[in-house]
């Protein structure tokens, strides 16, 4: 039988193929794997509405890590950790977003996300909500590493990507990692015992922490350095083929 307890599965770029889509070959050995009483977890950038559909496609009442980890759940719907994002952080943030009119921005909070097109209205004030996390997206690789540098100057956030275009802020010492050690002290297993699976810099923090970390075939080439094995392309049915080799020994 294996050692591993639980997986925790990154979604764009990793569980889902190009098209948004969890094939039917992944979808079948996560049940398997589940079936032989191994726990399957979405760690995802993504909010938890976004999220929430693809576990209900799988039937997973498991635990979900949501927007990099500023949202940890212990099964869908029922929340087990938050940690928000500063209101002030936020707002210095959306003034930095504005002296590169270039460049998209979003942030989520709980209530869903707002971007460029789409800003808090007049009424509210940024008080009146809850931030977990922040994102900056621009093609223009100059203004990108201006836009990181000043963020690595003021110190207060893990600053990971989901793409090589973008640039994801979570409050510092919120990421990955540090959610799976949540859903290991909810499990009662040790972080040894679990498989991370990832593509983007914000799944770096999760393969190094864990038993095995894996990076997809597509992932880009920070992640594969960090991980402990290199397995096929996310539209290869990836999530079978590390079940299969590492679950079951085939």
């Amino acid at each position: 039988m294996t050692k591993y307890k639980l997986m925790a599965l990154d979604m764009d770029g990793t569980l889902l193929n190009e098209w948004s889509e969890i094939s039917d070959e992944n979808a079948i050995w996560i049940h398997k794997a589940q079936a032989a009483g191994v726990t399957v977890c979405f760690s995802t950038g993504r909010g938890f509405m976004s999220a929430n559909p693809y576990a209900h496609q799988l039937q997973l009442v498991t635990p979900m890590i949501t927007v990099n980890g500023s949202e940890v759940w212990s099964k869908p719907h029922e929340l087990l950790k938050r940690t928000e994002m500063d209101v002030a952080m936020i707002a210095q943030l959306h003034q930095l977003a504005g002296e590169y009119p270039d460049a998209w921005f979003w942030a989520y909070t709980t209530e869903g996300i707002y971007n460029k097109e789409k800003w808090i209205g007049k009424q509210r004030k940024l008080e009146d909500y809850t931030w977990l996390k922040f994102g900056f997206h621009t093609e223009n690789d100059k203004e990108r590493a201006e836009i990181t540098e000043e963020l690595i100057k003021w110190d207060a956030f893990e600053i990971t990507n989901s793409s090589i275009w973008n640039i994801e802020l979570n409050p510092k010492g919120v990421n990955k990692a540090a959610a799976i050690q949540e859903v290991c002290k909810f499990l009662n297993i040790d972080i040894s015992e679990v498989i991370a699976v990832g593509d983007s810099l914000n799944d770096i923090a999760a393969i190094q922490a864990c038993g095995l970390g894996i990076a997809m075939g597509n992932a880009q080439q920070e992640v594969k350095d960090a991980a402990d094995e290199i397995t096929v392309t996310n539209n290869e049915d990836a999530i079978a083929a590390i079940i299969k080799k590492h679950i079951f020994g085939q």
